[in-house]
């Protein structure tokens, strides 16, 4: 496993807008790279541990979500610290109890290199424990948004979908995605910083909120 550190200091936490450290390591998939993903969104995500109930029922609910984020130009990685054959027997063990087959590569981090360089885990952390982190990428490898759980909670599959939907629809900076927003929905406007807009705008708090019809 290698790890490109030179942009960031020891555990530094990624910052949003910030572009994710390199890395290359071995997984259910082969070795991989961050940077094979490039080009397209990527969400990475963490987990404790293999065969724990949380994060199984994590996983059969991503697996089983493959083809939605795919459809949506986004690829999935995962990673713990544990080795790569606890992954392929969990993998097993999820398509024999679930019949839901684990097909994007999770990746092993048994000395906790990639996830201190991420600062999923504090420099002096013993375990991994309460990593439940998920990146998401945008295709030039740069962090668009971030969530953290406690290892009790689990994530939210249907958000991560609605999340990295939201960051595709307003990328480009031509609108706003306002709370629960959905593909579908109205957006909203970007407030100008024009005072003379200020001013025209026919009720006191148009010219700040503004819903828009997608046009998409």
């Amino acid at each position: 496993m290698s790890i490109d550190r030179s942009d960031l200091p020891a555990c530094s936490p990624l910052r949003l807008g910030e572009a994710a450290p390199d890395f290359t390591a071995r997984s259910t998939r082969g070795v991989v790279s961050l940077s094979d993903f490039r080009g397209r969104w990527l969400a990475l995500f963490s987990h404790p541990a293999d065969f724990t109930p949380v994060c199984t029922s994590e996983f059969v609910a991503i697996a089983r979500a493959h083809d939605r984020f795919a459809a949506m130009g986004c690829e999935l990685m995962a990673l713990s610290v544990d080795s790569l054959f606890s992954h392929l027997a969990w993998i097993r063990a999820i398509r024999d109890r679930f019949d839901v087959v684990v097909d994007f590569p999770i990746i092993e981090d048994p000395t906790l290199e990639i996830a201190r360089a991420y600062g999923m885990v504090a420099p002096d952390a013993m375990d991994a424990s309460s990593v439940r982190t998920t990146y998401f990428l945008d295709p030039d490898g740069i962090l668009r948004a971030s969530t953290c759980y406690p290892a009790s909670v689990g994530r939210s599959v249907e958000e991560m979908l609605r999340l990295v939907a939201a960051l595709q629809r307003v990328q480009d900076g031509s609108a706003l995605a306002p709370e629960g927003w959905a593909p579908g929905d109205d957006l909203l406007a970007v407030p100008s910083h024009d005072l003379a807009d200020v001013l025209a705008a026919p009720a006191g708090t148009d010219w700040f909120y503004s819903p828009i019809k997608d046009g998409r």
